[in-house]
């Protein structure tokens, strides 16, 4: 028998090998698994979407969701000396704790908002990507990154249950 999942860095850095271990989504190269061979070890595909196959998730929507915010930068102005945009060492620390995603999708699919409404809400995932973009001082394109955010699903079916913060490998 065959057994297919996805992996790359064995680091926890690529987020690939992202999975359902024991009952809690995490990564498989970085996860605790318990030693004592006695017990049962459970493993499955990330809950709540489609599996390709075995313990592989379909992550088209996670991904065209996390597309749908932009997740770049915009700006129209020209960087000061041609290079670069800069930033200052208070406005880069806004940052801190936002550019970590690795986009594994552990936290979206452990909340139960996105499990009921993943076709509508954005989940965890994207949302706090869309904050990053909002909270970069060099982005000029806040308030059309926030009107986008304006509906019934994208923001406001977050019910701060937390599951996403306690699954979050980073």
């Amino acid at each position: 028998p065959t057994l297919s999942f996805r992996r790359s860095c064995r680091e926890g850095i690529c987020g690939s090998c992202s999975m359902n271990i024991d009952g809690s989504n995490t990564l498989a190269c970085i996860g605790r698994v318990d030693r004592d061979v006695g017990q049962t070890l459970t493993i499955r595909p990330l809950p709540h979407m489609y599996v390709v196959k075995d313990l592989v998730p379909d992550m088209a929507n996670f991904y065209q969701q996390y597309k749908s915010i932009q997740p770049y930068l915009q700006t129209s102005s020209k960087p000061e000396g041609g290079k670069e945009y800069k930033q200052t060492i208070e406005d880069r620390k806004k940052l801190d704790g936002m550019y970590e995603c690795i986009l594994c999708a552990c936290c979206s699919t452990s909340c139960p908002s996105y499990w009921w409404n993943s076709d509508k809400y954005l989940g965890p995932a994207a949302l706090m990507q869309a904050q990053r973009w909002v909270a970069d001082s060099r982005d000029e394109a806040k308030e059309e990154r926030l009107a986008k955010l304006r509906d019934p699903f994208s923001m406001y079916r977050c019910h701060t249950i937390m599951n996403c913060t306690t699954t979050c490998p980073k």
